[in-house]
């Protein structure tokens, strides 16, 4: 039921739709139109050129300049490890982590 009930929907739509005839465009002279499009455009190239400034400024900028400081220095730390070893408590071994270096 619902589906004939989509298609018959769907058929009447298109009858419609094709029965309708379409008008023909008229500019009726179109001066409010080129107005409103006109003022969109010489806003939108206003705007942006406020919104983002010159394009290189004045002079080219390559920020402050270069700087040779000394050379990064690494230090040599002891190479150390987890290890886990076991232990005898006096009634059962037990495990425990012990950390081990050279």
């Amino acid at each position: 039921m619902r589906k004939s009930l989509i298609a018959i929907a769907a058929a009447a739509t298109l009858a419609l739709g094709s029965l309708a005839a379409p008008q023909p465009a008229q500019a009726r002279g179109g001066a409010v139109a080129a107005g409103i499009i006109g003022g969109l455009a010489a806003g939108a190239l206003i705007g942006s050129a406020a919104a983002h400034g010159p394009y290189y400024g004045p002079g080219y900028y390559y920020g402050p300049g270069y700087y040779y400081g000394p050379a990064p220095v690494y230090y040599h730390r002891p190479h150390c490890w987890w290890r886990h070893e076991r232990w005898w408590d006096g009634w059962r071994w037990r495990w425990h982590r012990v950390r081990v270096c050279n």
